[in-house]
């Protein structure tokens, strides 16, 4: 499997998610030490008040980026791992094209939404929820939004994207996953899903069962020079793991 990654982006959204995770951590620090500082009563509470909304604000910023970027594996380091025994003649494209995690194999194209998977996490419809206590959303726990918007606004924006740089492809067929990626959280009631949502554990064997007719051989060459042209001269690699 060929992987092209933008490591660049990767260690630039790295920096970013630790100073804006301690920075946050710190201006919270420094309004409860304003308590010590400033005499004036008054002036302490709208100090540590101002401080605790700046510092929250900057803090989630860092909560929202350090699992994508800042700790291994990452989550694109999992997507690499599971799927490249399935996807061995796939390119698997991060943080290049308008969705994050594309592969593209002779068969069509696949977008992975990857998220985090902590506490519990349940969806009915279009209505996902997540508990885990208001303490640890506060601190720490990235709220889980809705996965399933995320993915048709990428799809749509993929499909965009080779309306205007493939358009001699007519059709492609595109699959949409949305992949938890935290090791040992499998807290997961998904069967309510509208659209494909699992455990990174179980995304090899789902795609197996997955049976597509090959692209148009100039269908596939079309969207190979898009996607590569995208990527510049970004260096594609095989998978380490694939060399042993």
């Amino acid at each position: 499997m060929i992987i092209l990654r933008d490591e660049k982006r990767v260690e630039r959204m790295a920096l970013f998610a630790k100073i804006t995770s301690f920075g946050g951590m710190a201006i919270l620090l420094i309004g409860l030490a304003l308590v010590f500082i400033v005499e004036d009563f008054e002036r302490v509470i709208l100090l540590q008040l101002g401080a605790l909304f700046v510092g929250w604000m900057i803090a989630q910023v860092g909560i929202y980026l350090m699992p994508r970027y800042g700790r291994h594996p990452r989550p694109d380091e999992v997507l690499d791992e599971t799927i490249r025994k399935v996807a061995k003649n796939g390119r698997l494209y991060h943080y290049i094209l308008p969705a994050p995690h594309v592969l593209l194999t002779p068969q069509g194209i696949i977008l992975f939404n990857l998220r985090p998977n902590i506490g519990k996490i349940s969806i009915d419809g279009d209505d996902w929820h997540q508990s885990g206590g208001f303490i640890k959303r506060f601190f720490g726990q990235e709220p889980i939004g809705n996965p399933s918007k995320e993915l048709e606004k990428m799809v749509e924006a993929m499909g965009n994207f080779i309306r205007k740089n493939a358009p001699s492809v007519e059709e492609v067929p595109m699959g949409a996953l949305i992949v938890f990626t935290t090791k040992g959280a499998t807290e997961l009631d998904l069967k309510g899903s509208r659209l494909p949502a699992l455990h990174y554990t179980k995304v090899k064997g789902f795609l197996k069962q997955q049976k597509r007719e090959p692209l148009a051989k100039a269908d596939y060459e079309a969207l190979l020079a898009a996607f590569n042209e995208k990527a510049g001269d970004l260096e594609e690699a095989t998978y380490a793991g694939d060399s042993a």
